[in-house]
């Protein structure tokens, strides 16, 4: 009998670093937040990264605030298991319908000298300093739309600017099929946009609230009238990071300087591969994380 060879692929439901690290945690519902987590690594490329794509129960954007919950702060525990003391949710659903819950009732309990953040609050804190009308459109997932966390948050920072919303439900899944070069995506995102700028004419700065969405700009670009600016987030997050760093040497301290990085997905990871390039700018090798039940 001719000798078998077999392959064993083994699931670690938790993983262990081999030697002590404590990485800053990136988080997203799947392959979206690593347009943000690109300009992070950029801005800031000598610390430890790991980043999660719960890419097995995406999408969030139309999920419940409980179970949005319920899984965002799963994710967060494990990346505190992993030695990560501080947690950035870049995700807009995750951030809408999560962080105010985690920080407020959970992190008290869990660990309360680790730190979760999100990327709505920075957004809001600068986008009134890029529209010279004082009107502001926001394109997000229907959960984050929903929220109403963009209108709340810009209405702290900027009491005067006028916030038009628009969910764009068909905006994510043209990008994860791979049809985001199609004619039938600029069918899509032309009527949105329409819809948008109908709601305010006065619209000149529309915000991206999504994390997928810088993928579409090339398209956004060519079908929004000239002079309207389009702001994506990446670069905001990076840099209010950085400056939260300077402000909070107590975390800071805490954060190892080997420049790595290290990426799971609770999915397929050659399937994440394949999608990651897109969004991060480079190949990725993506590892397999069984999350506890």
């Amino acid at each position: 009998m001719d000798d078998l060879q077999v392959r064993l692929v083994v699931i670690v439901p938790y993983f262990y670093p081999m030697e002590p690290r404590h990485p800053i945690g990136i988080f997203d519902s799947g392959y979206g937040g690593l347009t943000v987590f690109k300009c992070i690594k950029e801005a800031l490329p000598n610390y430890d990264y790991f980043y999660l794509g719960d890419n097995a129960r995406a999408p969030y954007g139309n999920r419940s605030f409980e179970t949005v919950h319920e899984y965002t702060l799963q994710c967060v525990k494990w990346f505190f298991h992993q030695g990560c003391p501080l947690v950035i949710l870049a995700c807009n659903t995750a951030s809408a319908k999560a962080l105010r819950t985690i920080q407020q009732s959970d992190l008290p309990t869990i660990n309360p000298t680790n730190r979760v953040l999100g990327v709505i609050r920075p957004t809001a804190e600068v986008i009134g300093d890029f529209t010279n009308t004082g009107h502001i459109g926001i394109l997000g997932t229907r959960g984050t739309i929903a929220s109403n966390s963009y209108s709340l948050e810009i209405e702290k920072f900027f009491p005067n600017v006028r916030v038009s919303q628009l969910a764009c439900p068909i905006w994510v899944p043209l990008i994860e099929n791979g049809f985001y070069e199609s004619d039938g995506a600029d069918f899509f995102i032309k009527q949105d946009l329409q819809q948008l700028l109908t709601a305010d004419p006065l619209i000149d700065t529309v915000l991206l609230a999504c994390t997928h969405y810088p993928i579409l700009l090339p398209k956004i670009s060519k079908i929004l009238p000239k002079g309207i600016k389009i702001v994506t987030q990446g670069e905001i997050v990076a840099s209010s990071l950085s400056n939260y760093l300077e402000r909070h040497p107590e975390i800071e301290s805490r954060l190892t300087t080997g420049g790595s990085t290290e990426i799971f997905t609770t999915d397929d990871p050659s399937d994440f591969d394949n999608h990651a390039s897109l969004f991060f700018g480079t190949q990725v090798q993506a590892k397999r994380l069984q999350l506890p039940g």
